[in-house]
């Protein structure tokens, strides 16, 4: 998948770029020195997002939801830029699309609770939504109108009565007196507590219809008010999971997880936005920042009143808090760069540089150190000596035969040194190397456990010997069959002075030469000797993650 992108993707070899000052810097604070880091938004910058903006433009894919996107252009160690490109979130629905750059890791280790958690998000969210749609709701108000309404004629009929009550009294005070008074004043109070009867009966009418619907509507609102607490601590907890999960990784080769970063909590989506995922690829992939730019495109949201193809500063809440850690060694690594791409064109190249280790491929002919006598000094050690500011520091971790190509391990400090030296004694380092034979292997696969001595009398020349010999130990397995030559992958279990060299021309061993390997015999014309170390596994020492380093092999 490819991931960077060359500038002519977005943008015109023709077109000119004004040498125009940054536009805004993305900046935080180192965390350990303190020292205010900066990242510019250059018009080159803005230019390839631009262009963007017209891909963007071309494929209504964008169009349908509003989002960040950013570009940071980058320099590679050969000195040639190119451009990443992210989207905040995800699109329609996915994190890892063509051409994009990947989300942080971490998502993939939360991956099976969130969609736990979603699917159980979803189904309170059409709970809710049939708690609040609940007929009964609608049944109450109507009802409860109605009664208020006859309540309310009553009450207008009941009013108009005593009127006429009152006018009664007064004319039967005037006209009566007696008994006669008497009787006709209890008849008109008796009209009177007859509505009054009347008016308790309606209500208790009312209470005996509404209350059974009240209390099932107050049920559901408790039910409602459980959901919102339910939703709510299993969004907390996912985001929690994330953020224990996300790890980000700075230029000094530091990784830590958003929860150790802001452990007082972060927003919803913090590390799904577009500048943390280009600086962190930027990070693990040795890739020196140069400008970055941010801009929204598409339609704007409620809770987001966004203006489609404006660019933005680093968001307040979740970007900027991460600025001064994902930009730490910023200034480090470039200058790093700088010095490793002037050894590219010493020959030597860069397979993984940080501030500990250095990995190289190493060219044949090349001496992996100097030699004993002055006409021997040129060797990858003192090039990257001679390059580096740490340069009397660095050492080698193992070595690698002049003749032979491929992964040669060098540390920057002799903590790392040892440490890495202590995983080689202890064969927790796993190496393959691809080698060519010069003549036919009848067998496809196997183990080669003979002892190597070599005679003082005759060196650098290695031989088995039982007695003397120190245990050696190689797996083989063969990859192709190619006229008369053999191609082998062999994978050392012990690191002997020529140990595939002898378990593959000794008889005892393969009984056939490596090709081009004229120590050992081989008569068959070379150009030069055809073993390469391919692969080399082990564990980084400081940030105690799995390195897996490959080249291929140029033969």
């Amino acid at each position: 998948m490819v991931i960077l992108h060359p500038l002519a993707d977005f943008i015109n070899s023709e077109e000119t770029i004004a040498s125009l000052p940054p536009s805004y810097h993305y900046q935080g604070r180192c965390l350990q020195t303190g020292e205010l880091l900066k990242l510019p938004r250059t018009a080159l910058a803005v230019a390839i997002a631009s262009g963007l903006m017209l891909h963007l433009a071309q494929n209504c894919l964008y169009e349908r939801e509003g989002k960040m996107y950013g570009v940071l252009l980058v320099e590679l160690p050969t000195g040639e830029q190119r451009v990443l490109k992210a989207f905040s979130g995800l699109l329609s629905g996915q994190g890892v699309v063509e051409g994009w750059v990947p989300p942080i890791p971490g998502r993939e280790e939360v991956g099976l609770a969130e969609v736990q958690t979603l699917a159980e998000l979803e189904a309170i969210k059409q709970e809710l939504i049939t708690l609040k749609q609940l007929p009964e709701r609608q049944q109450y108000t109507n009802l409860s109108r109605e009664f208020e309404q006859q309540l309310q004629v009553m009450s207008d009929c009941h009013r108009d009565c005593k009127h006429q009550r009152q006018q009664q009294r007064q004319l039967l005070y005037e006209t009566l007196s007696g008994e006669a008074l008497t009787v006709a004043l209890a008849q008109l109070e008796s009209a009177s507590r007859q509505q009054g009867i009347e008016r308790r009966q309606l209500k208790r009418q009312r209470d005996a219809v509404l209350q059974p619907l009240q209390q099932l509507i107050t049920t559901k609102d408790a039910r409602i008010q459980e959901l919102k607490q339910q939703r709510q601590a299993l969004s907390r907890q996912l985001q929690t999971q994330m953020h224990a999960a996300y790890s980000l990784m700075n230029f000094l080769g530091q990784s830590l997880t958003l929860q150790q970063l802001m452990p007082g909590g972060l927003p919803t989506g913090t590390g799904d936005c577009c500048a943390p995922k280009l600086l962190h690829y930027a990070a693990t992939h040795q890739l020196k920042p140069l400008a970055m730019a941010e801009f929204w495109w598409g339609p704007s949201s409620a809770n987001q009143a966004k203006i489609r193809g404006k660019f933005y500063e680093a968001c307040t809440e979740r970007c900027q808090p991460l600025m001064g850690f994902l930009l730490s060694g910023m200034k480090k690594a470039q200058a790093v760069e700088t010095r490793l791409t002037a050894s590219l064109r010493q020959g030597v190249e860069i397979l993984y540089a940080d501030e500990w280790l250095i990995a190289v491929n190493k060219p044949p002919g090349l001496l992996s150190v100097p030699g004993r006598y002055s006409d021997r000094q040129d060797s990858i050690l003192s090039r990257l000596r001679c390059l580096l500011p740490d340069g009397e520091h660095l050492a080698t971790v193992h070595r690698l035969d002049q003749e032979t190509s491929g992964i040669l391990l060098l540390a920057r400090d002799q903590k790392t040194h040892r440490q890495l030296s202590q995983q080689f004694q202890q064969r927790l380092v796993d190496k393959v190397y691809e080698a060519v034979l010069a003549g036919n292997v009848a067998i496809n696969q196997g183990t080669i456990d003979l002892p190597l001595w070599g005679n003082p009398q005759n060196r650098p020349h290695q031989q088995v010997d039982w007695q003397h010999g120190k245990p050696s130990v190689t797996k083989f397995r063969v990859v192709a069959r190619e006229g008369n030559y053999t191609r082998v992958e062999f994978t050392p279990l012990t690191g002997r002075t020529h140990q595939l060299r002898v378990h593959a021309a000794d008889a005892q061993g393969l009984g056939v030469t490596i090709l081009g390997d004229r120590l050992y015999g081989c008569r068959a014309v070379a150009s030069r000797l055809h073993l390469h170390a391919r692969e080399l596994t082990f564990t980084h020492p400081q940030l105690s993650k799995t390195l897996h380093l490959q080249t291929q092999t140029p033969f």
